[in-house]
């Protein structure tokens, strides 16, 4: 699934005719970098990309002042029979993606054993900044969002909390796993 595909071709839908610098502006006004894995600079790629799927067209070119010419974007039919199926396959998805960290666990350095809990305690601290960095930009921005664009940006708080949780709980085991590593024959 392409999240900025459905973003794109949303926004068009539900908005309508934009050019880039446009679309770009709502997505900062949206704040799409907090809730989305969406990066506001690729919007303009992705519009080529839709552009050559045949998924969006150009309406028209407008100039405003001394600015250049910009194209203005609106979905084409199978633009938003694609929106549809995005929508759906979007709702029906679950996506978790594998941390990188489950893999340095999985493969650590029994020389370096002891610096792990300083490591953990390190992520630990870095996740609950995170959290407290998004509740205070959503104390910012709540007059601005609509009751499910705020239950939207809690979700990412929720995600966080629970990796707090595991980070928790892995903290209260490293010495029982520390200690099992140990044990474990060196393969050299």
């Amino acid at each position: 699934m392409s999240s900025i595909r459905l973003y794109i071709l949303g926004a068009l839908v539900d908005e309508g005719e934009m050019h880039g610098h446009q679309l770009r502006r709502l997505a900062e006004q949206e704040h799409v970098q907090l809730w989305t894995d969406i990066s506001v600079g690729a919007l303009y790629g992705a519009l080529k990309r839709l552009a050559a799927d045949g998924l969006i067209e150009e309406a028209r070119t407008e100039r405003d002042g001394a600015y250049p010419e910009r194209q203005v974007w609106r979905a084409t039919p199978a633009g938003r029979a694609e929106l549809a199926r995005l929508r759906v396959e979007t709702l029906h998805e679950v996506v978790l993606r594998p941390d990188p960290v489950d893999l340095a666990l999985s493969r650590l350095d029994r020389d370096r054993l002891d610096e792990l809990p300083e490591h953990i305690k390190a992520r630990l601290v870095e996740l609950r900044g995170r959290i407290a960095e998004r509740e205070a930009t959503i104390e910012r921005i709540r007059i601005y969002l609509t009751p499910m664009e705020l239950f939207v940006l809690q979700h990412t708080i929720h995600r966080l909390r629970a990796e707090v949780d595991w980070h928790e709980q892995l903290t209260r085991r490293l010495p029982e796993l520390i200690a099992d590593e140990l044990t474990r024959k060196d393969p050299s």
